[in-house]
């Protein structure tokens, strides 16, 4: 298995990628914003996406989308397929478009939301802090691309301010200041506190 830069050349996986992505959400039940193939070929073309293949099966990915101008990077779109994961290749993928956001980007914030447990252990083995939705990009286009994620209406509510998702980010200015991770029952907690609090009022 390789785990590489995506390019133009890999556009063949658009389709699977975004089917492994959308059947993820609905088996899942939770928060995943859908994305067309356009979208996923674009962030190959500018070689802004990691790819993982198996002899040339599709095994897994994740991209990079920048945010107000290049203050924030994003790594979004995490997925492994069905036939290989719990083998920690998400991991791999996750540590590997970290590493190369911070040398593409050296200068820019690197953030994720995300309402998956191990997304959030993996941001903070990596040096993510939890902070508010006031921290990461004010870019209006990046909040409109949750449109077509089930919770879009609790952040709608919310004014944008928070949602059922938990907002992460990568600072390089205070990353050597502070190495401290965030235990994981922080996040198990948090996550049930905000489904208690809004899924309530959606039953309402």
């Amino acid at each position: 298995m390789e785990i590489i830069i995506a390019n133009k050349s890999h556009a063949i996986y658009a389709k699977i990628i975004c089917k492994t992505i959308a059947d993820s959400a609905n088996i899942r039940g939770t928060g995943i914003a859908k994305r067309t193939t356009d979208y996923i070929i674009q962030r190959m073309n500018n070689q802004n996406a990691v790819i993982a293949l198996d002899e040339g099966k599709f095994v897994g990915f994740c991209y990079i989308e920048k945010w107000s101008h290049g203050k924030f990077v994003a790594n979004s779109g995490l997925i492994v397929h069905p036939d290989y994961r719990g083998k920690g290749i998400a991991k791999l993928i996750k540590e590997k478009i970290f590493n190369y956001s911070r040398l593409k980007f050296p200068e820019a914030k690197v953030f994720s939301i995300t309402t998956g447990l191990p997304v959030m252990k993996m941001n903070s083995d990596l040096g993510y802090k939890p902070v508010t939705f006031s921290e990461l990009t004010k870019d209006q286009s990046f909040w409109d691309g949750c449109q077509t994620c089930k919770n879009y209406d609790v952040l709608q509510r919310t004014s944008q301010s928070m949602c059922l998702c938990t907002g992460m980010l990568y600072d390089p200015k205070q990353a050597k200041a502070s190495s401290k991770k965030t235990s994981i029952k922080v996040f198990k907690r948090l996550k049930n506190i905000k489904q208690s609090l809004f899924l309530k009022k959606n039953k309402k």
